[in-house]
């Protein structure tokens, strides 16, 4: 799907809501993903209980673009854009603290030269932690766990 039609569907579903919508931009963030600014009249609707709306409506926006995206015959899906919506800035402050958690654990297994467990973690949240620190060549990072208990472990691996 092109950017405008992915705008204009995280637009009408908003709308289909009653939440009065008063502004929303696109913007490349890095190669693979776009970052998508969303202003709303009543956040509360989206990002109340610990943003559970924000999440049902990505997922939603996540499942119709996956639906709409065609897929050559005997093939995996398109891995696509990775899109992340924000509304009114509470996506852009929960990637601060995930990235700031990830930081501090860094540091800690650095210091320690050892293996660090964060948190249990969603797998957005995971990927947010694995991108941050994909670029560090003394840590190593990797998924452990299964279902909720699904954490990231940050592994020492020494200068290289």
């Amino acid at each position: 799907m092109k950017k405008e039609e992915i705008q204009n569907l995280i637009k009408d579903l908003i709308e289909k809501t009653t939440v009065k919508l008063n502004g929303i931009s696109m913007v490349d963030d890095g190669p693979k993903n776009v970052w998508v600014s969303v202003e709303v009249s009543e956040p509360h609707f989206f990002i109340g209980h610990d943003g559970d709306g924000l999440h049902a409506l990505s997922h939603l926006v996540h499942r119709i673009i996956e639906a709409k995206t065609p897929r050559e015959e005997n093939s995996l899906p398109q891995q696509g854009l990775g899109i992340i919506i924000d509304i009114n800035g509470f996506q852009k402050k929960h990637i601060e603290n995930i990235r700031a958690v990830a930081h501090m654990m860094s540091e800690r297994a650095r210091y320690f030269k050892s293996n660090i467990e964060v948190d249990p973690m969603s797998a957005f949240e995971r990927r947010i932690v694995h991108e941050f620190l994909a670029e560090s060549s003394d840590l190593k990072t990797e998924s452990m766990g299964i279902g909720r208990d699904r954490r990231v472990v940050i592994k020492y691996i020494g200068a290289i």
